[in-house]
């Protein structure tokens, strides 16, 4: 995934421990400076992110079935049918 991008309300601390984490998940790709909020929020702070997150792949996602079994396996086509599920 290109371009995710997050607004994060917080404090200074919040923000830091916030784009720590989601470093760790992805790469920022984007960081805008923290804006100082008012009123009942001072104190806080916005902050616009953009990252760049890496998706997991289709085997990662899905592990191959275990290999079959010398000689081979003789499958129900309508009872695997029944059970399949979407991707």
């Amino acid at each position: 995934m290109v371009g995710l991008e997050l607004w994060m309300l917080g404090t200074r601390d919040e923000l830091t421990a916030a784009i720590a984490a989601l470093g760790d998940a992805g790469r920022l790709i984007q960081q805008g400076i923290p804006q100082p909020l008012a009123g009942a929020d001072t104190g806080r702070h916005r902050l616009y992110l953009r990252l760049a997150i890496a998706t997991t792949s289709h085997a990662e996602r899905h592990p191959a079935p275990p290999p079959a079994p010398a000689g081979g396996v003789l499958v129900d086509l309508a009872a695997a049918r029944a059970h399949r599920r979407p991707a």
